[in-house]
This record gives C-alpha cells, structure tokens and sequence, in this order.
C-alpha cells in the first residue's frame, strides 16, 4: 500500500507538472495565434515524440522528458535577407540560427511573422506563458488558503494539564509536588470553547494566551461553551517559566500560566491571502536565483561530501517527484498530505513564473527585452527624426544563448544526480 502511494504522489506532480508546462505554453500560443502568426509546433516536453496530431496549420504534441515545452511559430527573428550576412567569430553559429528561423516561414505567410508584430503584441505573446503560470500558482495558493483553510490553534481546548511543570522540564508526568494546574482547578475541560477571558471575546487562542500570559495571580472571569451552553468560570493564572522564540533563539520569560492547549484545525482565509502567499513564495524564489551559483556548489560539495543538503535548496523534477512521493506515503491524514501536494505545486509554478522572467534569452524574459529594445530604438529615431531603424537581429545573441542554455543543461544535470545520489531528506 505504502508503495502505492508513493507512486501516486510521484504521478500527482507530474500530472500537475505537465498541466503548468500545458497552460504556460497555451499562453503563448493563444494570443500568438489571435495576433496572426502562424505557430508550426506545440509540444508538451523535449526529446523523441510520444504522440503527436496535426490540427489545421500546428502540430500538438508530447514528448518523453517532461523537463518544458515549447511553441514554433513563424519568423522569431528576421529573415537572413533582412539580417545580412553573419560576421565575427560566431558567424557560423548565428547563421545557423538564421538558417533554422528562416526554415519556419512558409512561402506567400512572410506577413504572419512574430517579429513584424508590433512591440506590445510581442511583449504580450512572450508574456503569457509566465502569467499563465502566475495565475495557477495563485489559484493554488487561494484553494489552499481559502477553500482548504491554514492550520492554525482554535478557540477549542484540546487538553487541560493537570499540574504545573517547569519550563523544558525532563518529567512530562506530573509527581507528588506539582502544583495543580490554574485551568483544571477553574474547572475548563477538553472540548470547551473559549468565549471570553477577562472580559474581552477571543476571536483566536493566540489572543486568550495573550491575556493569560499578561495576567499572573489575577482572577480572570472565563466563559466557555460546553454542549451548546455557555458556562461561567474563575480562572487565576500562575506565574511559570516558559520558552519563546524570538529573533532565532530561544529566551525563556516569567508569564502566566494556565495549562490549556488548543485544537488544532484548518481555518479559511480571506481571499487576499492566496496572491500574497504567491508573493512571498515569489519572494523566496527571487532569492533563491539570486544566490544559486553558491547553492550550486553547496550541492556540489554535499554530493562528494558527508554535508547534508539543505532542504530549501534547489531541486530537479526527480527531486520534486520524489518529495511528492514520501509525502502521500506517510502516515498524516489524507487532507494533510493533499495540503502539502498542492503547496508544492503552487510553489512550482510561482518558480516557473520567476525562472522565465529572468532577462535572459532562451528564456521569455529575454525575448521581452530584445521587444522592449526595439521599441525604444524606434521610440528614439521618432524623437529625433532619424530613420526608423530595422528589426533588432537577437540573432546576433545566439552566442551568449548557447551560453545561458548550457548553464541551464549544466545546472539542470548537476540538480538531477543530487537527487538520485543524495536526495533531500524531510521525513529523517
């Protein structure tokens, strides 16, 4: 059985992994298409062909490694005729590109090309995958926070202690001398829900802990409602040592003290809580890319070394997969795992939104400033009443491509064997 589902948590996210590649790669083939250039190819995942059907003038398809996706569409880069001969030291490698651009422009559709698109449609064709991507991770993130609700402590007691122990206290039984606890001798019992402590109406348990702990030795009147009434009770808090975190460590205060622990439940959100959850986890992300090259080599030195890998570390999709897999096979409730299975694939495709944004080409972003490039070169001939200048050749940046798309295939290989040699452990 165990097998079982950790196989279906592997199939889960590489489920949702082919839907996010799906969707990014419909946003740009839907307002491509709706512009009016002409898209060859739509694939699902890279290297030999799976299945594939031609509808109309596209080929929809997928592929074996479901490691991206990608759209052909006509004339990306202007022809060679418009270019010109290649020069410099990478002329072979640029006019191979040129080659291969000037092979998906089909004879009498030189008009349906991406690169005679006005600079807005391209930013908006180039834009639309990593928004797709944005909006799932969001959708995800707002089922999570408000259809699923977060975990948080309820009003409801879940436990009276019966004494008073001391702050990080080796006995967890209370002996002889322990001072009985303030909440059982005021009478609270498991399953009562808080309604007032010292007068003022608990919305949280965080707020009646907050009273409690500010009121050491004060008689505090508390209403609970037990069976559907509510029941008036005295509850003096004693003043206890205990253990709070704050700024990374741990400090340990004299505060009041009660005994009561509360249930824990999922608690819907507002519906903001969903896009900022999707902030901050492309918050995270940010960072993550802007230190990776030293997350890079950490990895590196824990695949040679005894050094554990830090588990907000990068991953590669088998790294993904098998997290997904240990989650559904531990022995949580259902809902907790479906919980943790959906925040991974909410976190993936905030990742996925951020990781093309970079403005760098193969990448989206990068197509975006080659777009935003010409439009402020035109922007300034008109200015200055110069010629409009040609279409910007990106062409000429295959060299710095091939670059980037070897970092990638580097970065992506040296992530693939870290999660098979020495894989992240969450679960211990």
């Amino acid at each position: 059985m165990e097998t079982l589902l950790y196989l279906g948590g592997i199939l889960f996210m590489l489920v949702g992994l082919g839907l996010s590649i799906g969707l990014h790669e419909i946003g740009h083939l839907v307002p491509a298409k709706l512009f009016g250039v002409r898209v060859g190819q739509y694939m699902i995942g890279f290297g030999p062909r799976l299945w594939s059907r031609r509808i109309g003038e596209t080929e929809y398809g997928v592929k074996a490694l479901p490691l991206g996706g990608f759209i052909s569409m006509s004339g990306m880069y202007p022809p060679s005729d418009v270019s010109g001969p290649a020069k410099g030291v990478f002329r072979t490698l640029v006019q191979d590109a040129r080659t291969a651009n000037d092979e998906t422009i089909a004879d009498g559709e030189q008009h349906r090309v991406f690169y005679r698109l006005p600079v807005w449609k391209r930013i908006v064709v180039m834009l639309g995958g990593p928004l797709m991507n944005l909006v799932l991770g969001i959708l995800v993130f707002t089922v999570l926070a408000s259809g699923i609700g977060i975990q948080q402590a309820t009003t409801t007691v879940a436990a009276v202690s019966e004494c008073v122990l001391p702050a990080a206290s080796e006995p967890t039984e209370c002996g002889p001398g322990d001072p009985p606890a303030p909440a059982a001798e005021a009478g609270i019992r498991p399953g009562d829900e808080l309604v007032s402590v010292g007068g003022a109406r608990t919305e949280t348990f965080a707020e009646a802990s907050a009273i409690i702990q500010a009121s050491p030795g004060e008689p505090l009147p508390v209403v609970v409602r037990r069976d559907g009434e509510e029941v008036h009770l005295t509850l003096t808090p004693v003043t206890a040592e205990r253990e709070f975190a704050e700024d990374g460590r741990t400090v340990v205060r004299e505060v009041g003290y009660a005994g009561v622990s509360a249930q824990v439940a999922y608690v819907a959100q507002p519906i903001g809580t969903g896009p900022a959850l999707a902030l901050q986890q492309a918050g995270a992300v940010t960072s993550m890319i802007a230190t990776l090259p030293v997350r890079l080599w950490d990895i590196g030195v824990a695949l040679f070394t005894d050094r554990e890998r830090d588990p907000n570390g990068p991953l590669s999709v088998v790294g993904v997969g098998r997290i997904a897999g240990e989650v559904a096979a531990t022995d949580a409730p259902v809902l907790n795992r479906l919980v943790v299975l959906l925040n991974l694939l909410g976190a993936l495709n905030i990742a996925l939104f951020v990781f093309n944004m970079i403005p760098l080409l193969p990448l989206d972003g990068g197509h975006i400033v080659v777009a935003l490039w010409d439009g402020l070169r035109r922007a300034w001939a008109r200015l200055t009443g110069r010629p409009e200048p040609g279409p910007v050749d990106a062409t000429r940046l295959v060299p710095l491509t091939v670059i980037v798309a070897a970092v990638l295939i580097g970065m992506g290989a040296l992530l693939l064997i870290a999660d098979l040699v020495k894989p992240v452990d969450l679960f211990g």
